[in-house]
């Protein structure tokens, strides 16, 4: 998951923020329409969450439940009930065409399982682009919809992750899945 701070947009632009606890930490999700702008997780509080969230965004967004029912269901994922949020909209996280192949071949994997960054590549067309992949994964604003927790290195190790806890935080996702799946 990306920690980089690229302005994402402006409560004119209709942008809203739901933040809510689950048992791995405090979520911040950012919508807009029925789109997921951005997601971040596994925060201590409240207002760890709302800062790494506001970090991202160019004004001032109203904190509200924007979306109940997939604040539902990522509390039930939180909880170890499978989901692989694939009927989720999320917006274009990155502008090439490789990048587009990366995000839905990352999006395909189901829950429990992974793939590794030479894998992703080669679903993606590109098969020596292992290391492209790691940068789009890194890049990643909406993790968990979009699982680069489910990309490991080669001979599976866990490669790397930027969201709080870093790879505790990979190795707990990827149990909890492999429990509920």
């Amino acid at each position: 998951m990306g920690q980089s701070a690229q302005q994402i947009g402006s409560p004119a632009e209709g942008f809203a923020i739901s933040v809510f606890p689950t048992e791995i930490g405090w979520f911040g999700v950012v919508g807009r329409g029925d789109t997921v702008e951005c997601l971040t997780f596994g925060h201590g509080s409240r207002s760890e969450a709302l800062s790494a969230l506001r970090d991202r965004l160019a004004g001032d967004e109203p904190v509200k439940d924007w979306n109940p029912g997939l604040r539902k269901r990522l509390e039930r994922y939180a909880a170890g009930r499978s989901d692989d949020f694939a009927d989720v909209r999320t917006r274009e996280t990155e502008g090439t065409d490789f990048a587009s192949r990366v995000i839905r071949s990352v999006r395909s994997i189901a829950p429990g399982a992974t793939l590794s960054y030479a894998d992703v590549a080669a679903l993606a067309g590109s098969p020596k682009a292992a290391r492209a992949v790691g940068n789009i994964m890194a890049r990643n604003p909406i993790p968990i919809i979009i699982p680069c927790h489910r990309v490991t290195g080669a001979r599976g190790s866990l490669g790397g992750y930027s969201a709080p806890q870093g790879l505790d935080m990979k190795q707990r996702l990827l149990r909890l899945e492999q429990a509920g799946a």
